[in-house]
């Protein structure tokens, strides 16, 4: 039994002795330099590891195939003890400089050293790797947006006539092969689309293929921990609007709520993404809801500000009252004390001044609550307004995050 181990093991180094004698990997491997080498190209996606809106980039995982023949690595099974298929070094022999245009940084792919070749000379070169690539991000429905992202491969330095670029598998199953990719994340996996064009640069013709990586963010995740609280706090911010205005308790409320929701804001800037062109929907949500707390806040200020000055002014009028019927009663009393009148005519006179004092007062009550009731519509009014503006504002956003989903 060693024996025969050592004899197959012979056999194998024999035939990668033969196949790599002579062999130059600086050569592209064909007998016929006018003919093209067809590289094969095939892609797994197993799944979406980040995707970063302030950089634009996406970083993938996937298991990436290269298929192409090598006419230099033909052998006859039968002269080498049967061996249709052996392992060789990627770095002994020529390997296809197919990359990626979008990529942008070095991903934590593990090194696979070696490549598959069959008698035929058929080379297969299989390995998982993580793609760093550029993408044209568009966050403006976040959390509720689908994302495009483009993966195209292409020969850096051959043009068509020398190496060329074919799909191992037909588009219609590249499409629609996700049974690798891990569905429990934060994204959802579409469609690969895939697509083979070519490039004209300097009179040459370029392959190119393109694989488009249709993605769709789930959102639960952020409408239960983003939207719906910042939803509990409008709905408080709104039925606070049930206190009474005068008692004074209204403003410290909606100042708690307020900072409150700026808190809340502040906490989540980091699960929001963010570009330097354009914002998300959710950051105008925000800003907007913000703005309502204290466009609300400063509603309630001005109808306080009108009860305390209906206040002031009763209080001014009052003292001038006081302040001018005292003297006259006083003037009063020396006059008729000089002139001898009786003492029942003082009585009199002063009776008849408290009944307008009494009177005054009447009124003077009559016409702060006249200006409360006053204040109270307007509040009431603000109010409706302020409903109005809330209900436009929700609709607006609602439409606008259903259509960008349906779209």
């Amino acid at each position: 039994m060693m024996v025969d181990s050592l004899d197959s093991q012979s056999i194998l180094n024999q035939l990668t002795r033969t196949l790599l004698r002579r062999y130059d990997c600086g050569v592209r491997p064909v007998l016929n330099w006018t003919s093209p080498t067809l590289v094969y190209i095939d892609i797994i996606i197993q799944s979406v590891l980040d995707v970063d809106g302030q950089t634009q980039k996406v970083t993938t995982s996937i298991w990436y195939r290269q298929i192409w023949k090598d006419e230099f690595l033909v052998w006859d099974p039968e002269e080498f003890d049967g061996i249709t298929e052996i392992s060789l070094s990627s770095d002994a022999i020529w390997v296809p400089d197919v990359i990626i245009s979008e990529f942008v940084d070095e991903g934590k792919s593990p090194v696979i050293p070696y490549v598959y070749v069959n008698s035929s000379g058929i080379v297969k070169n299989y390995k998982p790797i993580q793609v760093v690539s550029a993408c044209d991000l568009e966050i403006y429905a976040f959390p509720f947006d689908k994302q495009n992202c483009t993966l195209t491969f292409r020969s850096w330095l051959h043009s068509v006539s020398e190496v060329d670029l074919a799909l191992w598998r037909s588009a219609e199953v590249i499409a629609n092969d996700t049974r690798e990719f891990m569905n429990d994340g934060e994204w959802e996996l579409l469609s690969i689309p895939s697509l083979y064009w070519k490039m004209n640069l300097a009179d040459r013709d370029y392959a190119h293929i393109q694989f488009n990586l249709l993605i769709r963010r789930r959102p639960l995740l952020y409408v239960v921990s983003v939207l719906i609280p910042s939803i509990f706090l409008m709905v408080v911010d709104v039925t606070s609007f049930y206190l009474p205005p005068n008692s004074g308790t209204r403003i410290t409320f909606k100042t708690s709520i307020l900072l409150g929701y700026t808190v809340f804001r502040v906490n989540l800037m980091d699960e929001i993404p963010a570009t330097a062109i354009k914002t998300p929907l959710i950051g105008v949500f925000f800003a907007v809801c913000m703005a309502l707390l204290v466009l609300s806040l400063a509603k309630s200020i001005f109808v306080v500000k009108l009860l305390h000055h209906n206040e002031k002014e009763v209080k001014e009028i009052s003292t001038l009252c006081l302040f001018d019927l005292s003297p006259e009663a006083d003037l009063l009393s020396l006059t008729e004390a000089q002139d001898g009148i009786p003492q029942l005519e003082k009585v009199l006179q002063e009776v008849v001044s408290l009944k307008l004092y009494l009177q005054e007062e009447e009124n003077e009550g009559t016409a702060q609550a006249d200006w409360l009731a006053l204040c109270y519509k307007v509040d009431k009014f603000l109010f409706r307004i302020y409903l109005l503006i809330l209900l436009i504002y929700s609709s607006t956003l609602l439409f606008l995050w259903s259509s960008w989903s349906s779209g």
